[in-house]
């Protein structure tokens, strides 16, 4: 399945070392201006993120329409790389990969499918990929890293757990 990713969930799922798997489920797509985003410092992350590109795991696509990103930008008052993100999403039709509130919101608005890097740690879990210990483990990375609130780490808790 084709999924466009925002910096925000490309960056925690490489800081909570769960990107890799994700790349094998998943076609990522990613628009040049987040590509220049999450390789911006040179962290651990960033080179993950550098080396899935290399691999052809992640694929770079340059957004269009700049007209139509600055509008998105100014209406959901979002930065330039969640603009093309959605704008991507929606060009190609494909669910994107938000962690940023507003953009999330903005995903909401625009009737665009979407998942949290919470979602993926939960589905890997779902698919057995990942024991209860290690998969509480990075929820709790995530939780630090993050801007989550108590409310979604509980649940994720109680999803990891089997008891939702």
């Amino acid at each position: 399945m084709q999924m466009v990713f925002d910096s925000s969930t490309l960056i925690l799922l490489a800081k909570t070392d769960l990107l890799r798997e994700v790349a094998e489920g998943f076609s990522i797509i990613i628009p040049s201006k987040v590509k220049d985003e999450c390789l911006l410092k040179n962290t651990p992350d960033a080179l993950l993120i550098k080396i899935l590109i290399d691999e052809g795991k992640i694929k770079v696509e340059k957004a269009g329409n700049q007209e139509a990103v600055r509008k998105l930008q100014t209406d959901f008052r979002i930065e330039a790389a969640e603009a093309q993100a959605l704008w991507l999403g929606r060009k190609l039709g494909c669910p994107v990969a938000v962690d940023d509130g507003p953009a999330i919101k903005a995903c909401k608005v625009m009737g665009i499918r979407f998942a949290t890097a919470v979602h993926f740690l939960v589905n890997l879990r779902a698919k057995g990929q990942l024991e209860l210990p290690m998969a509480l483990a990075k929820l709790e990375v995530l939780a630090g890293y993050g801007r989550y609130s108590r409310k979604i780490i509980e649940d994720a808790a109680y999803r990891l757990k089997g008891e939702r």
